[in-house]
């Protein structure tokens, strides 16, 4: 809209249209309502078009209202000749003449078509967006090892997006790096089961699992890994040790002695070694680069 040769009062009214109606549509579809207060149809048609704005809002659509006694300059910018008039705007222009959708499903139906056509911003994509470089820092934090600083980070995510599969995945995993493994458990226990199914949490299930194989002290982990160490052949305390280095953080001690187990009896207890290191490669996050490497090593003893 031109601003050359405005007077101050047209230039505020401007300046208005630019913060509430152009500067959101340049990746929302506003909907723009020409109303007044003594305009009948448009308090009639008003609760159409926030009930289907907000239905609307996560798909990018945003409602915007503009009185024309009010701002009658920007009214007579659009050339309005009586009220309601309501356009659909997107990126500063008029896309649509909604006027004539009185009906929840007339609008809608106008609104779905514009939709298909425009690359407008929905509010879950911008969410994302948004949650994405919180979500790293909270990872970053988690693989330094400050697992109560990543409690604190996860949980404000939680806050704001309860129903993020790598949200609650991060809380989960950061309680455990924590110690809380009660308060973890009671975290994945509490979530829907159609959150609890998704893969983004089948990490945090694994460390969970994995976490209940921590020693109580660095009394037990020593007596455990005395005991493996003293026989070899015994693959129970092989095992045993092996769950509880890792749950102790101790994941090269913990991946070294399954392996050698899988080299010396790869079907002791139906292969529950392997199972255990397939396990563990799951938890840590099969992208990891120790999992790779552990993983290489793994090959090369079952198909080298």
């Amino acid at each position: 809209m031109a601003s050359l040769g405005l007077n101050l009062d047209e230039q505020k009214a401007v300046d208005r249209f630019r913060k509430d109606v152009v500067e959101p549509s340049m990746t929302k579809l506003v909907i723009l309502d020409f109303w007044a207060e003594w305009c009948g149809p448009c308090k009639a048609l008003a609760p159409v078009l926030e009930k289907v704005a907000a239905e609307y809002a996560d798909k990018g659509v945003v409602l915007a209202k503009l009185n024309v006694d009010e701002e009658g300059f920007i009214a007579s910018q659009f050339r309005v000749q009586s009220i309601p008039t309501v356009y659909a705007m997107f990126q500063g222009q008029p896309v649509a003449d909604l006027t004539n959708a009185r009906s929840e499903s007339q609008l809608k139906q106008m609104l779905d078509q514009l939709l298909e056509k425009l690359p407008v911003e929905g509010g879950e994509a911008q969410a994302a967006q948004e949650l994405a470089p919180l979500i790293a820092m909270g990872e970053d934090v988690l693989a330094s090892g400050d697992g109560e600083r990543a409690v604190g980070i996860f949980a404000q995510l939680a806050e704001m997006a309860p129903d993020h599969p790598e949200v609650q995945s991060g809380l989960i995993r950061a309680l455990i790096a924590a110690g809380h493994v009660d308060e973890a458990r009671a975290a994945l226990e509490a979530l829907p089961p159609e959150l609890r199914a998704d893969p983004a949490l089948a990490q945090a299930a694994s460390q969970l699992e994995l976490a209940a194989s921590a020693p109580q002290d660095d009394g037990e982990l020593a007596a455990l890994r005395t005991a493996a160490a003293k026989d070899p052949a015994d693959m129970e305390a092989q095992f045993a040790f092996a769950q509880a280095a890792f749950a102790a953080g101790q994941r090269d001690d913990a991946a070294a002695t399954l392996l050698a187990m899988i080299g010396a009896e790869p079907d002791w207890n139906e292969g529950a070694a392997k199972a255990k290191l397939l396990q563990i490669f799951e938890a840590v996050g099969l992208e990891d680069p120790w999992v790779a490497a552990t993983r290489r090593k793994l090959s090369l003893l079952l198909f080298g």
